[in-house]
């Protein structure tokens, strides 16, 4: 039996649907997002009691360490606020822990931040993470102190479709069939990262398993320019989406000789009219999360027609854990 005290994963959708940008709710019927919402959530709850997941996690990222720091918290930090906090790892990678505010009870406000940080460290500070993510439909910096992190950008697609009717003609997407030009990617954001040092903390190029899937997806596109190779853009039917029915912006890169000419926005619109949207799917949205400092690829997203629903904000840990 579920734990009264508990959340269900309905519970933390019904808790998430009112926190979303108010254009976004204009966007999709409330039953539909509560749905996509719920099954966003069951991993959740799923992990504030499941042992086998808590002991697989903890195998990877704390070894030797109580399988019990692997299990959520769902925590009440005000008289009106609850927190589920997570245990996470930045890429999967061990060396990078935080620790993520999932779900708020109610939308997220400045004096929510301390009492949140507080929790965090409470539970999960013996793992020394380094910082606690939340999340907010609010602007970039509207809590000071806090640090930025990646913001969500969406459409619908046929409003992206109609949006770049001035497409470049000697620009154009091929549907991949292999990862041929995987080498060429590695390069282009290699490139990227030397120019821009923080880019490589910004965005990564998936691996070749993970492109492998999409190829096999259909989701995986060459970018063209008059016919020769210049770089990818890849989607994704599954992500963290909102609670919208949407493709999930994987990847987006070009290759050094062909940036600076004013293609990003019309990659988008591109990609929108190549990405299906008939049965199984009825995806109807395009979102992509870019970092917040990432100036150049946030332009080229409103441009395209992208809306900036909102996006993650960083706590440092353990600073002052919240002035415990």
């Amino acid at each position: 039996m579920t734990n009264p005290a508990l959340p269900t994963a309905r519970d933390l959708a019904g808790f998430s649907l009112p926190a979303q940008h108010p254009v976004s709710r204009e966007w999709v019927d409330d039953e539909l997002r509560l749905q996509l919402l719920t099954e966003q959530h069951e991993l959740d709850v799923e992990l504030l009691t499941d042992p086998e997941i808590a002991a697989i996690r903890a195998e990877r990222f704390a070894p030797g360490r109580p399988i019990g720091l692997m299990f959520n918290q769902w925590v009440q930090i005000a008289a009106d606020q609850h927190v589920m906090l997570s245990m996470r790892y930045e890429g999967g990678d061990p060396a990078k822990p935080f620790v993520d505010a999932s779900a708020l009870s109610r939308p997220l406000q400045p004096g929510d931040l301390r009492p949140a940080a507080r929790a965090a460290w409470e539970y999960f500070g013996s793992l020394d993470p380094k910082y606690l993510r939340l999340w907010s439909s609010q602007p970039v910096g509207w809590i000071p102190g806090s640090l930025p992190d990646k913001r969500f950008l969406a459409a619908p697609l046929d409003v992206l479709r109609r949006a770049g009717e001035r497409v470049p003609e000697e620009l154009t997407l091929l549907p991949a069939t292999s990862l041929a030009n995987y080498e060429h990617a590695q390069a282009a954001y290699a490139a990227v990262d030397a120019a821009h040092p923080e880019h490589s903390e910004q965005a990564q190029l998936q691996s070749p398993d993970k492109l492998e899937s999409t190829v096999e997806d259909g989701l995986l596109f060459e970018v063209l320019v008059d016919g020769s190779w210049a770089g990818y853009i890849a989607a994704s039917p599954d992500g963290q989406n909102l609670g919208l029915p949407a493709y999930i912006v994987q990847d987006v890169i070009l290759a050094p000789t062909y940036r600076g000419r004013g293609y990003g926005p019309h990659l988008t619109t591109l990609l929108a009219r190549a990405l299906p949207t008939h049965p199984p799917n009825h995806l109807s949205f395009l979102l992509g999360t870019i970092h917040a400092n990432n100036r150049g690829a946030l332009t080229a997203a409103h441009n395209s027609g992208r809306t900036d629903l909102g996006g993650w904000l960083q706590l440092p840990l353990p600073a002052d854990a919240g002035q415990r």
